[in-house]
């Protein structure tokens, strides 16, 4: 399981609002690929790991507006669960995040690249929150893009 903390010169309610929404994970979390919203309370993963796809389904658990938000995977082939709680600090001037995050399989041991996936998580969560204190504090959260990562043909033109 990967749990990083981090401490965002925000207040509480502007990084609750940026953090609750798991269609925008992608502009920090490197590696999530997509994340699309079912209805209220479920949302779609989607990323690559060794060249296969995996996808899973999750619900929202827990979703105690600027102190908590959960989740977990009901349907899919990789198992996530997360967790946010959100501290103020200051008055309410800055917010501490503690970020947990947990990858399983459904099925045995997993292949060489989904166990380096899973293995790396902690040192991937720590780049991610650090990437998403910056465009935060930054002011850039809304605007930055969510890269896709799949690949486009181009149309090949011949005169």
């Amino acid at each position: 399981m990967a749990h990083e903390r981090i401490e965002i010169d925000l207040p509480l309610a502007k990084v609750y609002e940026l953090l609750s929404n798991p269609v925008e994970f992608p502009k920090f979390l490197d590696r999530i690929d997509l994340v699309e919203k079912i209805n209220s309370q479920t949302f779609e993963f989607k990323t690559d790991i060794g060249g296969e796809e995996y996808k899973w389904t999750t619900n929202l658990i827990d979703n105690l507006r600027n102190t908590r938000f959960a989740w977990i995977t009901i349907n899919g082939n990789l198992n996530q669960t997360g967790t946010i709680r959100f501290t103020p600090l200051d008055n309410g001037e800055r917010t501490r995040v503690e970020f947990s995050l947990d990858y399983r399989t459904f099925f045995g041991d997993p292949e060489e690249e989904l166990a380096s996936f899973i293995e790396d998580s902690p040192a991937q969560l720590k780049k991610d929150l650090e990437k998403f204190k910056e465009l935060a504090e930054g002011g850039t959260f809304k605007e930055t893009p969510i890269e896709s990562t799949e690949e486009t043909e181009e149309e090949e033109v011949t005169a």
